[in-house]
């Protein structure tokens, strides 16, 4: 799932913090380098994306990749409508800021559905970065209600609309949503002192 990478449009909280051209100038580089990582023959990677015409016909994003819209409704409703999809095969969705997202994360969460009717990758915030269903059933009715979005609660409360459903749980990741992450990220990555 990706935005348009337009000032002011995306990755506001980061923006807050380091400024709004950052951000998205962060946001836009950290998404090529996730769609080359996560491009991959095991799996079909389409791109969800928002503003829906904006998204559909922007030349930012690779042109080689298929696209649908995500239309309209809170990160809920776009989710799943995206998981609802007359598609066959498990699906997994993953958001554009989580910087650690490898391929063997993909492959394990598909891995995970082979044996589980959902999975979840937690953040290590309380949300969630990756979200993904068998498929060979329904979605649960009522999933992403109510949910606290941007908040620690963002899992528990997702949780919480299947209870009839025990997920899977792909590994624990970061994403970047504030500028404390983002310093977070850079000092992990920063090699170590002599």
């Amino acid at each position: 799932m990706l935005k348009e990478p337009r000032v002011g449009r995306v990755k506001t909280r980061l923006g807050r913090g380091i400024g709004m051209v950052p951000a998205t100038w962060w946001f836009r580089h950290q998404v090529t380098r996730l769609l080359r990582e996560v491009d991959d023959p095991r799996w079909q990677l389409i791109l969800a994306v928002s503003p829906d015409v904006e998204g559909m016909n922007s030349r930012v994003w690779p042109a080689h990749l298929p696209r649908i819209a995500q239309g309209r409704g809170d990160l809920g409703v776009r989710m799943a409508r995206l998981l609802d999809l007359p598609q066959s095969g498990p699906v997994v969705i993953i958001g554009g800021d989580i910087p650690d997202v490898r391929r063997q994360h993909i492959a394990d969460a598909f891995a995970k559905l082979g044996h589980n009717s959902a999975v979840f990758g937690p953040a290590s915030d309380g949300g969630f970065w990756l979200v993904g269903l068998k498929r060979s059933t329904p979605a649960p009715r009522g999933m992403f209600k109510g949910v606290r979005w941007s908040t620690k609660h963002a899992l528990a409360d997702t949780l919480a609309t299947m209870p009839d459903v025990t997920p899977a749980m792909a590994a624990t990741l970061q994403d970047i949503d504030t500028a404390t992450d983002l310093a977070r990220l850079t000092d992990d990555a920063a090699p170590d002192a002599c």
